[in-house]
């Protein structure tokens, strides 16, 4: 497959976007809307968890009147982690793929930074994450109890698992195709928000090129958060998983994640 071309970032051709919805009825029509209007040659994949509010029909209406939004149905709510294997395997199969953005769809991850990340990739990057804890991100409106667990969370993740990378919970990534296709999601377990720590672990196992571009993290625009003390807690054991089970079968060829 061709190398990407500075267009990825400028236009989003060859990118798609990988939108897990549950419950997102208020913020799905204008987060499609600010995407496409910063990406407009990007495509969407809304990946929908059968949410009872109505999210995946409004998604079915949307995908009619554009042709640059596709719609997979999920039966029920299985978990992020399940959501993205499945989307991020029906990417991977789109023969105009050269870059895969995903992002969540309450607005706390700014469309208008999606392009940051793309730059990253189109420079050679196979994974860039938007990053709250490196120079020039934030959290703003967070309450300090919420910046201690999300920032604990990723001091934990990176201690144990000996990496570099700042921000090992977030969810806002571009990968390059190619990379993540060699890498694969079947080899992935957790299903909740530890799915973005294993697959950060994973791709670093195999020596992709890792970098970090500061975002601003704001509160969600509509909704209620996904976010429990039984994610965390599953993400706090996935990570003791990963640090003492072996390594991957894929010999690593490429030069260590960067800082």
């Amino acid at each position: 497959m061709p190398a990407p071309s500075s267009a990825t970032a400028v236009a989003g051709r060859g990118v798609w976007i990988a939108l897990p919805t549950y419950n997102e009825r208020e913020n799905l029509e204008p987060l499609l809307a600010a995407v496409l209007n910063q990406l407009p040659e990007a495509r969407v994949l809304v990946i929908d968890d059968g949410s009872p509010d109505g999210t995946g029909d409004l998604a079915d209406r949307l995908a009619r009147a554009d042709r640059r939004i596709e719609v997979m149905h999920r039966v029920s709510k299985e978990g992020l982690g399940e959501a993205y294997r499945a989307g991020l395997s029906w990417i991977l199969a789109q023969p105009d793929c050269h870059a895969i953005v995903q992002m969540d769809c309450d607005f706390s991850h700014a469309p208008d930074e999606v392009r940051s990340l793309l730059r990253l990739v189109d420079a050679g990057a196979d994974l860039v994450i938007g990053s709250r804890y490196v120079s020039g991100g934030s959290t703003p409106g967070w309450s300090r109890r919420r910046r201690f667990v999300s920032r604990g969370g990723s001091r934990f993740a990176r201690v144990v698992l000996g990496l570099r990378i700042r921000d090992l919970t977030g969810g806002f990534k571009a990968w390059r195709r190619d990379f993540l296709a060699e890498l694969g999601t079947d080899g992935s377990y957790a299903n909740g928000y530890g799915f973005q720590i294993e697959m950060t672990w994973r791709a670093h196992q195999l020596g992709a090129s890792i970098m970090e571009v500061p975002i601003t993290f704001r509160e969600r625009i509509a909704g209620s958060s996904k976010m429990s003390g039984g994610i965390v807690g599953e993400a706090a054991l996935m990570v003791l998983r990963l640090r003492f089970r072996p390594g991957p079968s894929i010999h690593a060829r490429r030069t260590p994640s960067a800082p």
